[in-house]
């Protein structure tokens, strides 16, 4: 109940905002005014990923997507409308109420370019990606761009987890530790969590120039997973999938220390937070134990 009603408030702040803006925005401007209304929430309710125009929330978008399915927005070529005239503004927490109101005083009189100008000035990290920062920043703000971006290129085989994160937090964790390839090791690769079933995942990450790969033979099937209760039951879980699956799937091991030779930096993903208690980590160690392996493992 938590999660529907934490995504139905989170709606209404995308909705006040619009109202707050005479019931329509950009869509640039849009997705900037709520990434500055974002930064300056004690908790935010969205996160976002440095895309071509700077700042952007795939959640934020899926929302607003499903409000104009719903028929409460209206979606035009370059912007959204409100269509449902219901006062959501009234419906916000004050602090919120009190912070957009702020926001508009500040950036509302910025069109979409110098709300650009001015996110990629103040948040450099957010126009690492951009397709625009070179023809509206100057070569000293261009530099403190570049300071931003990723560089280490040693060679690390990395695994992360997407429980408990958004899929924002989770991109940028693969962005910010320069993750050339993400190799899904699940069995079953769908989530009800947003983002994270293959197809979404497979778009989300090529949009940010990540590979992805998929190697089901080495995850484990759903029917093994039932009943984790305790660590003893994980402990058992782990021991039958390195008896019964790691020196079977030895060529699709291979396969992917071939992957992490070639492009460097790859991550092994599944769905636990804590490696400790995923298979990731079991299939990172045999990995490691290849005679070829000379490499750093790092979880993220």
């Amino acid at each position: 109940m938590f999660y529907l009603y934490r995504m139905f408030y989170r709606r209404k702040i995308l909705l006040a905002l619009l109202e707050l803006f005479d019931g329509e925005l950009d869509k640039v401007r849009l997705q900037t005014l709520l990434f500055l209304f974002c930064q300056k929430q004690a908790k935010a309710d969205y996160d976002f990923v440095p895309y071509k125009y700077g700042c952007y929330s795939y959640s934020a978008n899926a929302d607003l997507a499903t409000m104009v399915k719903r028929g409460i927005l209206a979606d035009t070529l370059k912007s959204f409308q409100r269509v449902d005239k219901t006062s959501y503004a009234d419906l916000l927490k004050t602090d919120d109420l009190a912070l957009l109101r702020r926001i508009k005083s500040l950036y509302g009189g910025m069109d979409s370019s110098g709300l650009m100008k001015y996110t990629y000035q103040n948040y450099p990290y957010w126009a690492i990606k951009s397709v625009s920062a070179k023809s509206i920043l100057t070569n000293e703000e261009l530099e403190l761009v570049e300071q931003q971006r990723p560089l280490d290129s040693n060679t690390v085989l990395f695994t992360i987890g997407y429980e408990g994160g958004s899929l924002e937090n989770y991109l940028n964790r693969l962005l910010k530790n320069n993750v050339a390839v993400l190799v899904d090791v699940r069995n079953n690769p769908i989530s009800m969590k947003f983002g994270f079933s293959k197809g979404q995942l497979k778009n989300y990450c090529e949009n940010l120039d990540i590979s992805y790969m998929h190697f089901p033979e080495v995850g484990i099937v759903s029917d093994k997973r039932q009943a984790l209760n305790t660590q003893a039951d994980y402990d058992r879980l782990f021991a039958d999938y390195r008896k019964n699956n790691l020196p079977y799937t030895a060529t699709t091991q291979n396969r992917i220390l071939q992957l992490l030779q070639t492009k460097k930096r790859i991550a092994l993903t599944c769905f636990e937070a804590n490696h400790c208690q995923c298979h990731r980590s079991h299939l990172a160690n045999a990995i490691s134990e290849l005679p070829a392996f000379r490499y750093e493992v790092k979880h993220i």
